[in-house]
Formats: structure tokens, sequence, C-alpha cells
């Protein structure tokens, strides 16, 4: 199972941190995707960090602003996200993956979906 929390409504410039907390599993097996999905759009690959080596891959609409880190210890994954924008309103999910290096394409490739939590940027 896996839990998203950390979402809210925050301002344009503000900053979240989502938290996805894995329970009967431990992460090291894992690669880790954060994903989003805005009312009327697909779903889109938004950070992931891999199973091998801890590398990460982000969207271009996210660079520099996002990062992903993971704490096996904690058994969570962390989205830190700065410079939020009204684009970035969305409802995100953490999944993982067996992926030896992630990729931002969702579908079969991750196997265990978070339930979601909402990310609103308004001001």
């Amino acid at each position: 199972q896996f839990v998203e929390s950390g979402g809210g409504l925050v301002q344009p410039g503000g900053r979240l941190r989502l938290s996805c907390t894995a329970s009967g599993f431990t992460l090291d097996d894992y690669g880790i995707g954060w994903f989003r999905q805005a009312p009327g759009k697909g779903r889109e690959g938004v950070a992931c960090i891999s199973r091998l080596d801890d590398s990460t891959l982000y969207d271009d609409s996210v660079k520099g602003r996002f990062t992903i880190s993971r704490d096996n210890a904690k058994l969570t994954v962390y989205l830190e996200m700065n410079g939020l924008q009204a684009s970035d309103t969305a409802t995100y999910y953490c999944a993982t993956t067996e992926l030896t290096y992630c990729t931002l394409v969702g579908g079969p490739t991750y196997d265990y979906w978070g339930q979601g939590t909402q990310v609103t940027v308004s001001s």
C-alpha cells in the first residue's frame, strides 16, 4: 500500500512537499515515480527515482523546480515542489516500478499506485 500526503492549496510561487509512504513492503526493491493528472487531461509523469542507483528523471515542465528523493529507512519518497504554478494543479500519485531505471511513462511499467493527493495552485 502507498499513501500520499502533503497536498493542499498554495499560492503561485509557493512550495509544497509531497510524501509517499509505503506499507507492507520496502522501497529498496523499487523505483518510484510521481505522476499527476489534471481535470480533463491525461496522466503525466513528473519525476522518478531509480531502484538501482537513485538516479532521477524529471519532466521538462518541472525541471529545476521539483526534486524527488527517497528515505528507504522511513519507507518514504518525497517530491519537493518549489515555484508552483497554476499549471501544476492536479492530483498527484506515486507508484512503484521494478525497472532497473525508472521512466516517466506510466502504464504497465508501474505496479502499485497510491490514492493520490490534490495540489491546487491558486491566488
